[in-house]
């Protein structure tokens, strides 16, 4: 992590769960991070208390809603304004929320669903890609993807996750995509998207507990797989990776 030393990571979704368990290992790794999510207050109120207090300085906070465009704009002008530019994005946030695509009564939820999941990524890459060419930055973007995005799981299992798998499948796709983007555009821009299986964070909702007979991830685990791959060598990137606990069926 020595090159990363006091360089500028931006994590989406940093309110809770491997967000906030992302931007402790960075902050704790001696990178300057900047914590993107709609809620400041749960950042500074949840995400800042994990980190041990000496690194504590490293972590800054700026409200952001990744679904809208505008608001992504904006996040980045004032991290650029503020820190120079950014040199590594961890695409972490996302939603899914139960339901059926064929329901009437869930056009919401699939347009949130798509919105934060899809174009959040394309919206916060896209400004991190034009910051770190701009400054000839070899960089590195990091999408935190899922199983889902390689199977699509059965419903059977009593989880009906409706547009999610289908959002992380363009994820796996996109990340294909914007390999190629950032090798046609003469850079060494690294991109990474990481797989994992279930973890135990609030995604299904803040009330909803992991069930405890299923096998599932701490946030740290995923975290640890985030810092593993920014610090492989220049010529080393690591496309994608899968984490599934062990024991996991799906």
């Amino acid at each position: 992590m020595y090159r990363w030393q006091n360089k500028i990571a931006v994590v989406t979704g940093a309110s809770a769960g491997i967000g906030a368990a992302t931007c402790k290992a960075l902050a704790e790794k001696g990178m300057m991070v900047v914590g993107l999510a709609r809620r400041v207050e749960k950042m500074e109120n949840q995400t800042r208390p994990l980190i041990a207090n000496e690194y504590q300085k490293n972590f800054h906070t700026h409200k952001c809603d990744v679904s809208d465009e505008e608001s992504v704009k904006a996040a980045f002008a004032w991290i650029e304004e503020k820190f120079g530019g950014i040199d590594v994005l961890v695409n972490n946030a996302g939603i899914v929320k139960m339901g059926s695509i064929v329901d009437q009564n869930n056009s919401d939820i699939i347009k949130n669903t798509v919105n934060t999941n899809v174009l959040g990524v394309v919206w916060c890459t896209r400004e991190a890609f034009r910051s770190m060419k701009e400054r000839n930055v070899n960089g590195h973007v990091v999408i935190i993807n899922s199983v889902a995005g390689h199977k699509v799981p059965s419903n059977t299992t009593g989880y009906d996750l409706n547009i999610y798998s289908p959002t992380k499948h363009a994820v796996t796709a996109m990340t294909e995509v914007m390999r190629q983007e950032f090798l046609s555009k003469e850079t060494k821009i690294k991109v990474t998207s990481i797989s994992p299986g279930g973890v135990k964070t609030e995604i299904m909702g803040e009330n909803i507990e992991f069930p405890p007979e299923i096998p599932a991830l701490n946030p740290e685990d995923i975290a640890d797989a985030v810092v593993y791959c920014i610090q492989t060598p220049p010529h080393v990137q690591v496309h994608e990776m899968i984490i599934k606990p062990v024991g996991e069926k799906i």
